[in-house]
């Protein structure tokens, strides 16, 4: 399945986000992928963040990482960054965007 998200990083974090993003934990990349995710693409314009997943099951996906201690770490780091009115893990797995239109 493919999802796509919407979150927002805060004007003020947006080196921090990028940096952070630039040094994702091993552990947690590997974590992701056990979890069914083949790809995690994330594009910023401005403050909006736009993230594609692809998986097997997104629900499923998110239920594995919920109490991974590297997750876990990982954000309450994010929290920091983003603006929370935006953060998609408060919505779990419907979170995802409508589609509007695909070729």
């Amino acid at each position: 399945m493919r999802i796509a998200l919407h979150t927002k990083v805060r004007a003020d974090r947006i080196e921090e986000y990028e940096a952070a993003h630039r040094e994702v934990p091993a552990e947690l990349t590997a974590a992701i992928r056990a979890a069914g995710a083949t790809s995690w693409t994330i594009w910023r314009s401005g403050t909006d963040l736009f993230h594609v997943i692809d998986c097997e099951d997104y629900a499923a996906l998110l239920a594995e990482l919920e109490q991974l201690p590297v997750n876990v770490a990982w954000q309450a780091r994010m929290d920091e960054l983003l603006d929370v009115a935006h953060d998609y893990s408060a919505d779990g797995a419907g979170a995802g965007l409508q589609v509007a239109w695909e070729l």
